[in-house]
């Protein structure tokens, strides 16, 4: 049976039915009939705590790699474009403290309870969620104000400056780190549990240690080893494993396909349903004038062939035909991106090629649900959060950045999921003998990391950016291994010879059909017929697909790792300080 989250909604209701009217009038504050009132059972902790959840992404998940070099989307974001300006005021941003008020007011009343499992239980929570605030305002704005109380109008920490990284991460470390040892442990797709915190420990760790790393802060190797260390017991624990059904040709897709999860691999999931919540991922995958989302041709690229051998190391891998470079690659690649005989989720019939819905002509079809689902705002599969398989690619890169990295640790984490997809191993000592020189281009930074890692650094890095893909990590990748500047690299997509007819699945038919203003050429039959005035080709009647022909892009090194803090709180706190270079 699907759960589904609590609203806050419910905790209002709670509170007005512990009052009448008269009452309200007569008290000095909400905050004083909460405390009055509430706090007195686990159903009170738990009615409260619930409502922490509306932090969580919900279908930003799958929409935040577009605001990176995972997706060109139709409308080119300004943190893309390197157009970020300074807000005027938080509304709009991640620069807001209302969810950290909540969980501080909860945290100073919780104890009066007398369970004491609950306390453990919801106390961990809620510090889960201080955790994640707080990790979301590190990795977005570096130094910020550490509150672990709630502010009065009078309190002089109201008005504070910046609190270093280190105090802010040092006290999130102690969040997560309550919230492991606190939360029990339990396998509940729709609820935090010890797993979740495991989960979101490593994902904290890893993001802190890598940037510190490659952005030469210092103290690193700490928070890779919890990274490490936090992965490792979530593998362990055996609460999970990878999703398999449908083999190596389909469990893949089908994991972000299907209308409901189940708790094989999917750690924590947003529940959707027909019949009380949809949203709109699929029209964004589908619509020509919504997301018209398209994958760089970088990014099809990285895709191994089945074999395990490189696709760039052919030599003329950048001038491949759609149909050539489809074959004997990694089945992800055909489960994220349509192939020759792609068909919708749960159908037989080959879908027709159309071009005009993918700024790319690389769609995307991962979590693209079944085609009852395609209208706007009409999908209800639901949305994973949290999945295993992330466990498995921080521990091995925690490891590799750490110099502790084995084979058997390789065999128990990135091996795994190449199993799940048919791929070959990743031989730790062949890939530092041979680093892929395509790989390494994107990532010129490596050198600041690992030196004897360096070959099977990047093979990691290629392994988390097919598996995690439209999973909203791609940003904070680049940002922490100071790789912003991939982002002024080429986002192409597909090659084409020249004008004219293209057969894309081999069977001897016209699917494609290229011209400059005069389509009178299209053979009978060709569903995708399109004008290169208006999908530009990079050389004009030849190249790749270049969707930001027109979009100037830039990347700077010593501003764009931070977001700016927005000029009204600057200005009624003058503690506060801009980032550098936003003034």
């Amino acid at each position: 049976m699907k759960r589904i989250f609590i609203i806050p909604a419910i905790i209002a209701a709670l509170y007005i039915t512990s009052c009448n009217k008269s009452d309200i009038l007569d008290k000095t504050s909400v905050d004083s009939i909460d405390a009055d009132k509430f706090f007195n059972t686990a159903t009170d902790l738990q009615a409260y705590t619930n409502g922490f959840y509306e932090m969580l992404p919900t279908t930003m998940v799958y929409t935040d790699d577009a605001n990176s070099d995972n997706i060109i989307q139709l409308t080119v974001s300004d943190r893309v474009k390197g157009a970020r300006i300074v807000p005027a005021a938080s509304s709009s941003t991640v620069w807001s403290w209302t969810d950290l008020r909540k969980i501080n007011y909860f945290l100073e009343h919780y104890e009066k309870c007398p369970d004491e499992a609950a306390k453990k239980k919801y106390g961990g929570i809620a510090r889960f969620f201080r955790a994640f605030f707080y990790y979301d305002k590190i990795k977005t704005y570096g130094d910020v104000p550490f509150y672990n109380k709630v502010l009065t109008a009078n309190d002089p920490d109201l008005f504070k400056a910046r609190d270093s990284r280190k105090l802010v991460m040092d006290s999130v470390l102690a969040d997560i780190n309550y919230a492991v040892a606190n939360i029990p442990k339990e396998v509940q797709l729709n609820q935090i549990t010890k797993y979740t915190a495991l989960l979101l420990k490593a994902r904290i760790c890893l993001f802190e240690g890598a940037f510190r790393k490659y952005h030469a802060l210092g103290d690193h190797d700490k928070f890779l080893e919890e990274a490490a260390t936090a992965a490792n017991e979530l593998i362990t624990s055996g609460a999970y494993k990878l999703f398999t059904t449908g083999g190596v040709n389909a469990s893949y897709r089908e994991l972000f396909a299907r209308n409901d999860q189940d708790a094989t691999e999917t750690i924590l999931a947003r529940d959707f349903s027909a019949t009380f919540t949809r949203h709109g991922l699929s029209y964004l995958m589908v619509a020509p004038t919504a997301g018209v989302y398209g994958i760089p041709k970088d990014m099809i690229d990285s895709y191994l062939m089945k074999d395990g051998s490189r696709f760039t190391d052919q030599p003329d891998y950048q001038t491949k035909g759609f149909y050539e470079e489809m074959q004997n690659r990694d089945p992800r690649l055909t489960q994220t991106t349509p192939g020759p005989d792609f068909t919708a989720y749960k159908e037989t019939t080959r879908e027709p090629v159309n071009l005009g819905i993918t700024t790319t002509g690389y769609r995307v079809i991962k979590a693209l649900a079944t085609r009852d689902q395609w209208g706007a705002s009409n999908s209800y599969n639901d949305i994973i959060i949290f999945r295993y398989a992330e466990a498995l690619l921080i521990m091995a890169e925690a490891k590799a950045e750490l110099g502790t990295l084995t084979q058997t640790d390789l065999d128990k984490t990135i091996n795994l999921l190449r199993a799940r997809a048919g791929m070959p191993n990743l031989n730790l000592a062949v890939a530092n003998s041979n680093p892929d020189p395509y790989l390494e281009s994107w990532y010129p930074n490596i050198k600041l990391g690992n030196a004897a890692n360096k070959g099977v650094l990047l093979e990691i890095r290629r392994e988390r950016r097919i598996e995690m893909f439209n999973e909203g990590l791609r940003w904070d990748d680049l940002m922490r291994w100071k790789e912003g500047l991939k982002l002024e690299k080429p986002m192409v997509g597909m090659y084409f010879p020249g004008l004219g007819a293209f057969d894309f699945n081999n069977d001897g038919k016209a699917d494609v059909f290229l011209h400059a203003g005069n389509a009178s050429g299209a053979p009978a039959g060709t569903t995708s017929i399109i004008n290169v005035n208006q999908k530009r080709l990079s050389n004009t009647t030849s190249g790749n697909f270049n969707p930001l022909y027109s979009t100037p892009r830039k990347f700077r090194e010593e501003r764009d790792y931070y977001y700016p803090l927005p000029t009204e709180d600057l200005t009624l706190n003058t503690n506060l300080k801009q980032n550098p270079y936003w003034d």
